[in-house]
């Protein structure tokens, strides 16, 4: 099993060098802009990677969780046609809830819900879990934006689900969870350093999330346990937290911007990039450690709690730099 897994280590990275070649030669590149936290050109959609992981897994397992397949292939497939040439929000939108609906078909399949005749609490299941994984996943793309935030922050999540899936047992996934990870390690030897040698793209960071969610939505129609959204909530309090404070601002939120916390320390603060994604990474670290002794809601809670007064006190000694740097 260690051979299969260098061998996909070795296909996984020769297959990056090969994305890489192709687009260069494309001209698949990421222009810094007033709205960049980066200053160089540099190549985009690295994060394909991912989803070139998640095939190797599919085939290699026999072509298991079709569901949850197809739809990570259609937001996979929309979201790199985006880093090209960009879609309209409501085209994308549409597409992105497809997919999305795959993968909760696929859950409620596995957890034979679709057999309760109780078609108002099917109904009710599908339309929440829509709007939550929707919703993340779009946070998770937000929050692409410095070298080794991406690839970091989701290799401490997935490695965070390896204990829960061991109690489970389930094989297949645990297959697409380390098969993930290699794929996240190959990205951030690219990616997780001061000059990046390619950035995630919309591609890399909306599968990765998918994937994710897909590990975290099995876990939580399983043990029917909302907490163990835990394991991100570093990310959701940013983009949430982001998404209020820009509604209060009277700002259109399909517009890019600069006020997540982590571009407020990289691009005001001129924290390096990798330190800002470290901060990050052992934050939600030390979050998980504490969720995987105290597994409850009070200890989600209490950590989203923490999270917001942190959130609130950043932003009141830190955003008049951002602003002040806009108004010049």
């Amino acid at each position: 099993m260690i051979l299969t897994y260098i061998v996909i280590f070795v296909l996984l990275f020769a297959l990056e060098l090969i994305y890489f070649k192709i687009a260069d030669h494309y001209n698949i590149i990421d222009k810094p802009n007033n709205r960049s936290s980066h200053t160089t050109i540099t190549l985009r959609g690295g994060g394909i990677i991912f989803y070139f992981g998640a095939l190797i897994w599919w085939l290699h397992c026999d072509f298991t969780n079709p569901f949850f397949f197809i739809g990570l292939s259609v937001i996979s497939i929309i979201s790199f046609i985006d880093d090209i040439h960009s879609l309209t929000p409501k085209f994308r939108l549409s597409l992105q809830l497809l997919s999305i609906l795959l993968m909760v078909f696929q859950l409620l399949k596995d957890n034979s819900i679709l057999e309760n005749d109780n078609y108002l609490i099917i109904t009710v299941i599908i339309i929440f879990s829509l709007f939550i994984t929707t919703g993340a996943i779009n946070v998770f793309n937000f929050m692409d934006g410095i070298n080794g935030i991406t690839g970091g922050y989701s290799l401490i999540v997935l490695l965070s689900l390896i204990y829960p899936y061991f109690q489970i047992n389930d094989k297949d996934v645990i297959q697409l969870l380390y098969i993930s990870i290699i794929a996240v390690i190959v990205f951030c030897f690219f990616n997780f350093r001061k000059k990046a040698k390619c950035f995630a793209g919309d591609v890399g960071s909306v599968s990765i999330a998918f994937i994710l969610f897909f590990l975290i939505g099995k876990l939580i129609f399983i043990t029917k346990d909302f907490s163990w959204l835990t394991l991100v909530v570093v990310y959701g309090v940013d983009g949430v937290m982001t998404i209020f404070h820009r509604i209060l601002l009277h700002e259109n939120l399909s517009q890019p911007h600069r006020k997540h916390a982590y571009q407020i320390m990289a691009n005001e603060l001129k924290i390096p990039h990798i330190i800002v994604s470290i901060i990050y990474m052992t934050i939600q670290t030390i979050i998980n450690i504490i969720y995987s002794i105290y597994p409850t809601y009070l200890s989600m809670i209490m950590c989203i709690l923490i999270l917001c007064l942190s959130y609130l006190f950043f932003m009141k000694k830190y955003y008049h730099l951002h602003s002040n740097k806009n108004n010049k």
